[in-house]
C-alpha cells in the first residue's frame, strides 16, 4: 500500500463507489462447484490458490501475474504465502448493475466500503504493465479512464484488494444473474454468509450475435448459436456447456464475449432475496 501511495495522485476516493468481483459462479473450483468452494472455505481466494481463472493462467512464481505484482507492488510479495496474496477487482466507477468489469463473469460480490481503504487500483489492467496507480485517497485513475476510449469489456479500472476478502465480513452482496434462478447456483448462494441479490441479466438473442461476426470471430457466432435456446444465450447455457467437457474453455470464454458485451442488460435496481423475502434493493444508478 504505502509503495503504490507513493506512486498515486489525486483527490480523495468518493466513498459511495464500490470495489466488484467478477466471476462465472457456476464453474468448478477444487474439484467441486465455486460457490460451494466458497461456502466452505468462507474466503474468496486468489488464483495462486485457486489455479483457475476467467482470464490469463499465469499465478505461479516466475509467471507473469507473479512478475506484475512484483514490479506494482515493489516486491513486498515475492515470498509471500499464496493465500495472502491480493485479490483482484474492479472498482465500478460507472456504477454497473452488473459489476464493474463483466468481461470476467455474469455474477459479482459487492464489497463493503471499507475494502477501499486496503486496496490498490491501476489503469490500464495490470497485464498491459501499467504506469498509472492509484489508493482510495489519491485517486486520479477515473478521470484518465473516462477519456480513454475503450471497448466496454475492457472499461474497468482494475483494484487489488489486500488482506483476505471474508464473505461474512466484506461483502456487502453476491450478485447473479437470474437464468440462475431455480437451480443448484441459487440453491449453493443461499447457504453463504452474505445477501443475495439478483440484476437483471444478461440476454442475447441469435439474430443480435449474428450481426457481429468481426467481433471475436465467426466461428464463436456459430458456436453461441449451436449453445442457445429458444433463440436466446444466456450465462447458465454457457456455464452448462463449459462443465460438459464438450467444448474448449478459450471457445466458450470468447462466446461469452459475445454475450457480455451485447447481450447486458439496461441499469436497473437488483432484488434482494432472504429466504423467501424478495424486496427492491437500493443501489446507486
Amino acid at each position: 500500500m504505502q509503495h503504490v501511495a507513493t506512486l498515486s495522485a489525486g483527490p480523495p476516493l468518493e466513498a459511495s463507489l464500490r470495489i466488484t468481483l467478477n466471476f462465472h459462479p457456476d464453474r468448478i473450483a477444487a474439484g467441486q462447484p465455486l460457490l460451494q468452494a466458497l461456502g466452505a472455505d468462507g474466503s474468496y481466494l486468489s488464483q495462486f490458490v485457486t489455479g483457475t481463472s476467467n482470464g490469463g493462467l499465469t499465478a505461479h512464481h516466475g509467471g507473469d501475474r507473479w512478475r506484475w505484482e512484483h514490479t506494482m507492488f515493489g516486491g513486498a510479495y515475492d515470498d509471500a504465502p499464496a493465500r495472502v496474496r491480493p485479490i483482484y477487482g474492479a472498482l465500478n466507477f460507472r456504477h454497473k448493475i452488473v459489476g464493474a468489469a463483466p468481461r470476467f463473469g455474469s455474477a459479482h460480490l459487492r464489497l463493503t466500503a471499507a475494502a477501499l481503504a486496503r486496496a490498490t487500483f491501476c489503469y490500464p489492467d495490470s497485464h498491459l504493465e501499467p504506469t498509472a496507480f492509484a489508493v482510495a485517497s489519491r485517486m486520479s485513475l477515473i478521470d484518465l479512464a473516462l477519456a480513454d476510449q475503450q471497448d466496454e469489456l475492457d472499461d474497468y479500472i482494475e483494484a487489488q484488494v489486500h488482506g483476505e476478502v471474508r464473505l461474512d465480513r466484506d461483502v456487502e452482496a453476491l450478485v447473479l444473474d437470474p437464468s440462475y434462478r431455480n437451480t443448484d447456483v441459487e440453491t449453493a448462494a443461499l447457504q453463504l454468509p452474505c445477501p443475495l441479490e439478483w440484476h437483471p441479466g444478461f440476454r442475447l438473442s441469435v439474430a443480435e450475435l449474428n450481426r457481429h461476426p468481426e467481433y471475436r470471430g465467426q466461428r464463436y457466432v456459430d458456436l453461441g448459436a449451436r449453445l442457445a435456446e429458444d433463440a436466446h444465450l444466456t450465462p447458465r447455457l454457457i456455464g452448462d456447456a463449459a462443465r460438459s467437457g464438450h467444448y474448449d474453455q478459450q471457445d466458450l470464454k470468447r462466446v461469452w464475449h459475445y454475450l457480455a458485451r451485447f447481450g447486458a442488460p439496461k441499469l436497473s435496481s437488483p432484488t434482494i432475496t432472504n429466504g423467501a423475502d424478495e424486496r427492491a434493493a437500493s443501489y446507486t444508478t
